[in-house]
């Protein structure tokens, strides 16, 4: 798995773009969750694997870093990075870089959950899917991990 992992771009789209002339933040997590999805998919997390076996990944906890504004067009890129991994939960951290300078333009990081939805619990993840998880919170943690991970909101003085 490289480190960071990569794969997903877009562009900017006119509907995105809000009051002010800058694409609205909840966008961004739309292309948060579209590279999360690719990532997933990497690890057999995809929609045909809940599907399949009627289990998921849940939102448990996020946290979002806006730093430069993105506008209508500008293409854009995301990078992950598995954090940490246990038995039942993943945390992963992404950036949005647009591609034209590769300013950062948000960070995001997540704690997610695997979920069998019959039930509605949190369980492990099969032990495929957990060896591909640890393989690539291994590689990610080899490559170095990103400085702005974990910090709170707050306003500083």
């Amino acid at each position: 798995m490289q480190a960071p992992f990569t794969g997903y771009e877009t562009v900017v789209k006119p509907e995105w773009i809000d009051g002010n002339g800058h694409m609205n933040l909840a966008y961004y997590m739309v292309i948060f969750d579209h590279a999360l999805d690719l990532l997933c998919a990497a690890w057999d997390l995809d929609w045909q694997y809940t599907r399949r076996t009627n289990h998921g990944t849940f939102a448990a906890e996020t946290h979002t870093i806006y730093e430069t504004e993105l506008i209508e067009g500008d293409r854009v890129r995301v990078e992950s990075w598995v954090l940490a991994a246990d038995a039942k939960r993943v945390h992963v951290g992404q950036e949005i870089h647009r591609i034209s300078d590769g300013a950062r333009a948000c960070c995001w990081e997540a704690v997610m959950l695997h979920v069998d939805l019959g039930v509605r619990k949190v369980v492990p993840f099969p032990p495929a899917q957990m060896a591909a998880i640890r393989a690539t919170a291994e590689a990610h943690a080899a490559a170095g991990l990103p400085d702005w991970i974990g910090r709170k909101v707050q306003m500083k003085r």
